[in-house]
């Protein structure tokens, strides 16, 4: 008997009522917003955010000298911090709860690409992550829902492989300027048969 041993879960969760029409508007405008492909993207920073609130309010629920409050609260604030969800002055528990899902979507790599100016626009800058033109430090990242640390942000760049960072000519280019070279070559073969 062969067992299928799955090492993983579902990273999102439907909503309950499907047709409420006041979620509807609001998920299409973040979709709209920050240029997801689908409002799936929206439910998984959902499911992450209730986690997040979930363990903050659990927490909460201890006293301030526990232990476990203490370790656990600190590594949930410093996750915040690095991820830029929360800044220097508000590094307690209650802030946590307070998160919304535009502050994870503001720090997905595709909206930060468009914000730095590296993109005409938010959907071209999800096509220029998915094509490789997008580097973080020096690793290509080929996943717009990269959640972008505060440190790692300066260093956001075109990759050097990419035209658009000083790599070799793309296809369309390399192409015309084969067509130039081949007008150029039959000017001159007019040019010697004129003589």
């Amino acid at each position: 008997m062969v067992r299928k041993y799955n090492n993983y879960s579902r990273v999102y969760k439907t909503p309950r009522r499907p047709f409420e029409a006041e979620r509807l508007d609001r998920e299409l405008k973040y979709c709209g917003e920050y240029g997801l492909r689908c409002k799936r993207e929206v439910w998984r920073v959902q499911m992450v955010l209730t986690k997040m609130r979930g363990t903050a309010r659990t927490l909460l629920t201890l006293e301030e000298s526990n232990p476990r409050r203490q370790l656990e609260g600190s590594a949930l604030l410093r996750r915040c911090l690095r991820l830029g969800l929360l800044d220097e002055s508000k590094q307690k528990l209650d802030y946590v709860l307070s998160l919304t899902v535009p502050d994870f979507l503001e720090r997905r790599l595709q909206t930060i690409v468009f914000k730095l100016g590296l993109a005409k626009s938010i959907h071209h800058a999800r096509v220029l992550i998915v094509q490789r033109h997008i580097q973080v430090g020096k690793q290509i990242v080929t996943v717009p829902s990269f959640l972008v640390r505060v440190s790692s942000e300066k260093h956001i760049d075109f990759a050097p492989t990419s035209p658009f960072g000083g790599g070799p000519p793309g296809r369309v280019k390399r192409m015309r300027m084969r067509q130039a070279q081949n007008k150029g070559d039959d000017a001159e073969e007019e040019d010697e048969a004129e003589d």
